[in-house]
């Protein structure tokens, strides 16, 4: 019986143990990532730039066909373009 006692006193010491080091760790990370918010700020993402009014987005027929031909090729013929768009 004195050693399922010692086995059980082992156990909750160790329990314990990690407990405390698992919240240290939380701990610290939570201030890491306080740190680095401070010190280096997210990017801002710049606006996508619409095309000017006087422009054309349309893309040539020989650059089509090569996209048509492509998709047919690499599809095994089941596949087909049915729009393009630049972006």
């Amino acid at each position: 019986m004195e050693n399922i006692g010692l086995a059980l006193q082992l156990m909750v010491v160790g329990m314990v143990t990690v407990f405390i080091i698992l919240m240290i760790v939380i701990q610290l990370g939570k201030w890491l990532i306080q740190i680095v918010n401070k010190v280096a700020p997210e990017e801002t993402v710049a606006p996508k730039r619409k095309p000017a009014p006087g422009t054309t987005t349309a893309i040539d027929a020989q650059t089509l066909a090569v996209i048509r031909e492509a998709v047919s090729q690499i599809t095994g013929g089941k596949g087909s373009v049915s729009k393009v768009e630049r972006l």
